[in-house]
């Protein structure tokens, strides 16, 4: 019995680092394009509706993919799943640096679907193994998430001027290699999923609850403004005056802002079990950032930083209504593909919409007055969806 006892301490260290350095992957190796999009739209001259698909593959497969992921784990297992989610993110991106057009969407694509699955699968796990533990692991790589998000925006132009835009993307399969070395060890030991007879059940239940519609939207729409800003918000930057090298700059200040709320909430969501007030307070911040980025361009470091941590926190609130407002890792799961596949299809309309909208007015401020306004309607779902219930 005093054997066993460091034994499950190691397995559970090892499969600990396993999900953090997943997690290092679920955003960095998208974030890392858009300080490149100026370089690669002149290198392979792509016109500014060609770059944004860029930004929007990614999205569009959280959107298709997620929905099916937790029926391939239930297949195949969730360990050997994530193993496969990291082997596509790794393709992807040595893919995508490869040069050519069609091997940049190919590999975006690739990137998207790897990362979607991820998303999916981490709160489940999280559930099934630290049930007792659920905010503060979301907390926890939520953390990481941001700061290898903020690590890949900062170096990518560094990069870019020693090694060119491939070679700055493609460092960023350090990420899921090393992921791979870790996680693989889990699949020596492979567990099945429990065996769910009612798994159809479970999917069905959520899309007609109301509680899982706020939720979603509530994710949904900090997700939507996210990606909109961490998107275009060099080229806003940009445009109010700043240098490339410094928009590169404070877009990953951003990214590591978003890691910010993970050391706040964890001490105070263990103690409460409704969360209205923080939900509303948070998504509050990220509108008054918005605001800020409208009328005061030049307070950008504030305003970056004040946007980090208010979506940082939706984000991490939303990830963990997941695993609270569910009473089975099953309806984790399917919770997790409703919530990121409708959220994500919502965040995929957002960048193109606005790069369309900006053509139009010629000018910014009309999508930020938009980002506001679905940041105000955020405020409203960050309400309901942290209500002390279940599904």
């Amino acid at each position: 019995m005093h054997m066993s006892l460091p034994k499950r301490t190691s397995n559970t260290a090892i499969l600990l680092i396993g999900i953090l350095l997943i997690a290092a992957n679920l955003r960095g190796p998208f974030t890392g394009l858009p300080p490149l999009v100026e370089l690669i739209r002149a290198d392979l001259n792509l016109t500014a509706a060609s770059a944004s698909i860029l930004i929007t593959l990614p999205l569009l497969a959280f959107a298709l993919i997620s929905p099916g992921s937790a029926t391939v784990a239930r297949k195949h297992g969730l360990e050997r799943t994530l193993f496969g989610a990291l082997i596509m993110i790794t393709l992807g991106i040595v893919l995508r640096s490869t040069g050519t057009v069609q091997a940049l969407y190919a590999g975006t694509g690739l990137i998207g679907i790897g990362i979607a699955t991820g998303n999916v699968l981490l709160p489940s796990l999280v559930k099934r193994d630290f049930p007792h533990n659920i905010v503060v692991m979301t907390s926890a790589y939520a953390l990481v998430m941001g700061i290898a998000a903020a690590l890949c925006s900062s170096i990518a132009i560094p990069l870019a001027d020693t090694w060119g835009w491939r070679g700055s993307l493609a460092s960023f399969a350090m990420l899921p290699i090393l992921a791979m070395i870790f996680w693989i060890m889990q699949l020596g030991k492979q567990t099945s999923p429990p065996e769910n007879a009612s798994a159809a059940t479970h999917e069905s239940k959520v899309w007609h609850s109301r509680l899982a519609w706020q939720v979603t939207l509530f994710l949904g729409l900090n997700s939507t403004i996210y990606y909109i800003v961490i998107s275009w918000l060099p080229s806003i930057l940009v445009d109010s005056g700043l240098s490339m090298k410094q928009a590169g700059s404070l877009h990953g200040v951003l990214q590591l802002a978003t890691a910010v709320p993970s050391m706040i909430l964890v001490p105070i969501l263990r103690k409460i079990s409704d969360q209205r007030l923080i939900a509303v307070g948070f998504t509050i911040l990220s509108t008054i950032a918005l605001l800020g980025l409208l009328v005061a361009p030049q307070h950008a470091f504030v305003w970056s930083s004040l946007f980090g941590i208010g979506t940082g926190a939706g984000i991490i609130l939303g990830l963990s209504f997941v695993g609270l407002r569910a009473k089975t890792p099953q309806e984790a799961a399917a919770l997790s593909g409703m919530s990121q596949s409708i959220g994500y299809l919502l965040a995929a309309a957002g960048p193109v919409s606005i790069s369309f909208l900006h053509d139009f007015t010629e000018g910014w401020h009309m999508p930020l007055y938009t980002c506001i306004a679905l940041a105000i309607i955020a405020i409203f779902m960050g309400f309901l969806a942290g209500r002390d219930r279940q599904l």
